[in-house]
């Protein structure tokens, strides 16, 4: 069951593309976006985190962290973050596989990816807002974002 608004997001500690870790307490002071795709190098996975990349000081500039999260390896996430020139996390959910996906609601049992499902935290790590494209073939738009970061 996907967390909801107004609850506190599942901790977690994952690491990076560069091996670094990341927590959702990390994330705290300032508001995040907790962005769960299916599969690296996928079209609509690369066409949605080109988007963030493209809006990124957009994103900063509404003081806004940006993780994003798959079931696969930080080996994949280097490259695909490289050729791409992604400068935000891309944390790995690859072992055990799918454990923080499962916590937020977001795996899809039967693909063993997770689902393309956006949690918006506020400064504190509350849920405000879920975004959830509801198709693992359906993108979700740059704007929905940048409207609940507003509203956060």
């Amino acid at each position: 069951m996907p967390v909801t608004v107004g609850e506190r997001a599942p901790d977690f500690e994952l690491y990076d593309q560069d091996a670094n870790p990341v927590s959702r307490a990390s994330l705290e002071g300032r508001k995040s976006l907790i962005v769960f795709i299916p599969l690296p190098f996928s079209g609509i996975c690369e066409a949605e985190l080109c988007s963030i990349r493209d809006n990124l000081d957009r994103l900063n500039d509404m003081d806004a962290n940006v993780v994003v999260i798959t079931c696969d390896t930080r080996f994949v996430h280097k490259k695909w973050a490289a050729e791409q020139g992604f400068e935000f996390p891309l944390l790995s959910d690859f072992w055990p596989h799918g454990e923080t996906a499962r916590a937020y609601g977001s795996f899809n049992e039967d693909r063993g990816v997770a689902n393309r499902m956006t949690y918006v935290l506020d400064e504190v790590g509350l849920v405000q807002e879920v975004i959830d494209s509801g198709s693992l073939g359906v993108a979700r738009e740059m704007d929905a974002y940048l409207e609940a970061l507003g509203k956060t």
